[in-house]
């Protein structure tokens, strides 16, 4: 009796369909990615004598794992914190004639010297952060918005929308020697550090 052989079966067109299946997948699927903080950092540099602070050019705020802030070693509510920067980086010390602070003897000489340093917990949530982050900008914005429509009749951030917008008619050196004044004037002196280990 002949033996028969079995069927083969046709394996053509497994790759076409495999190779298929393969592409739609990686079309149709979304890879979640991590959106963080746009900002600059600044150059990493050797500072052989960093310069010296007074205590008093220091504005401390602390945040722990509770979300709870110590400013200036007491204890603040989030919604007091923006007036509360205001008052320390525009005192109205020493060297500052557009300055319209008390001149308290024991806060900042002047907005130049003056610099606010955030530290935080590992544990801190990041939103809260962010609120806390936000709320000291916010405070610079205040302060350069009202030197800017004081001296050019518009806000600062104003000036800088007409700066980025390619339609701006008017001069943009004028435009931006204005916007380096403001920003000298209330330098953005935010220290952030490193978040501290719970013990």
């Amino acid at each position: 009796m002949a033996r028969r052989n079995a069927p083969e079966v046709n394996a053509g067109s497994m790759a076409d369909i495999a190779f298929l299946l393969l592409i739609f997948f990686l079309v149709t699927t979304t890879i979640e990615t991590d959106s963080g903080i746009n900002s600059k950092l600044p150059p990493i540099e050797e500072i052989e004598n960093p310069p010296e602070f007074k205590q008093k050019n220091v504005f401390i705020v602390l945040m722990n794992q509770n979300q709870e802030l110590l400013v200036e070693d007491e204890i603040m509510e989030l919604k007091d914190l923006r007036q509360a920067a205001i008052d320390f980086i525009d005192n109205g010390g020493e060297g500052c004639n557009y300055c319209q602070g008390s001149g308290d003897p024991a806060s900042s000489d002047n907005p130049q010297k003056a610099v606010v340093s955030l530290q935080h917990d590992r544990e801190t949530e990041y939103g809260a952060y962010i609120a806390v982050q936000n709320e000291l900008v916010a405070a610079y914005n205040f302060l350069r918005n009202r030197e800017a429509k004081k001296l050019f009749g518009k806000s600062f951030t104003e000036m800088e929308n007409d700066f980025n917008n390619p339609d701006f008619r008017g001069s943009i050196s004028k435009l931006e020697e204005d916007i380096k004044t403001i920003r000298e004037m209330y330098p953005l002196n935010l220290s952030e550090a490193e978040p501290k280990e719970r013990e």
